[in-house]
């Protein structure tokens, strides 16, 4: 099995060499990183400028822009065959809820999916402190479970570990997102020189509650397992939108 590994902490982060020892032995491993963090960074592409690769040896390479650009830069030049999985992360803190839409750990597996390799995004929840080691033990039969799972086209997974050490976390759970509300998300402040600036961050979150959610998973000391979809056509919604439209553009009887 081949596998390709990237993050959005950056080549150099903890995790992501925590996730290559957890997956050693299990296949051929490469990891294709953001030569530094770019956490936040969402689906995006660079594509205002080029971009640059730094090889630190045959199977470790750093590219010059986003979680995106790098799994897109690893599928169609950088290595000798697509690979089989493609695993973001360790995040360095959660992805949960809406907060996946930001996550560049997510995108990278979004990015793979549309590329029609099967994915897995893995966040360690805390901020301080992380037990990326102490948590190995249960991720490793956890990432050998699922890849045995079939996901089929367009569709990924998006793996929550409270940061304990793997014998005080309960179980697995699969979830949904949650809904989240970050409070003062937006801090005004001023510079040495009088002028006004912005620092988006904010504190929080204060998540909906939902047993059923991921972030209540994680809550209870669980593992959060929630499956991802990239079509996000609303279904419920489109039979009451055709009927809607149809009956706009009919003309008055």
């Amino acid at each position: 099995m081949r596998f390709l590994l990237t993050n959005d902490d950056g080549i150099r982060a903890a995790g992501l060499a925590a996730l290559e020892r957890t997956v050693a032995g299990l296949g051929e491993v490469h990891v294709v990183a953001p030569d530094r963090e770019r956490s936040g960074s969402g689906h995006s592409l660079t594509l205002d400028q080029p971009l640059r690769l730094a090889s630190l040896d045959a199977t470790h390479h750093a590219v010059s822009g986003t979680p995106t650009d790098a799994v897109l830069l690893a599928v169609e030049k950088l290595l000798p065959q697509r690979p089989d999985w493609v695993l973001s992360g360790i995040n360095h803190g959660p992805n949960m809820g809406e907060d996946v839409t930001y996550s560049g750990t997510v995108a990278a597996a979004i990015e793979a999916t549309i590329l029609g390799i099967p994915a897995i995004a893995v966040s360690l929840v805390g901020r301080e402190g992380l037990l990326f080691d102490a948590m190995q033990p249960l991720l490793r039969p956890l990432l050998q479970a699922l890849l045995r799972f079939p996901l089929g086209r367009n569709r990924l997974l998006n793996v929550n570990i409270p940061n304990l050490p793997a014998e005080r976390i309960r179980g697995v759970r699969v979830t949904r997102l949650g809904s989240r509300q970050y409070l003062d998300s937006v801090v005004e402040q001023q510079d040495p020189r009088g002028r006004r600036y912005y620092w988006v961050g904010g504190t929080g979150p204060e998540w909906a509650e939902d047993s059923h959610s991921d972030a209540s998973a994680v809550q209870q000391e669980y593992v959060s397992v929630t499956p991802l979809m990239i079509d996000l056509t609303d279904y419920r919604s489109l039979v009451e939108l055709e009927a809607f439209v149809e009956t706009w553009q009919s003309p008055p009887s």
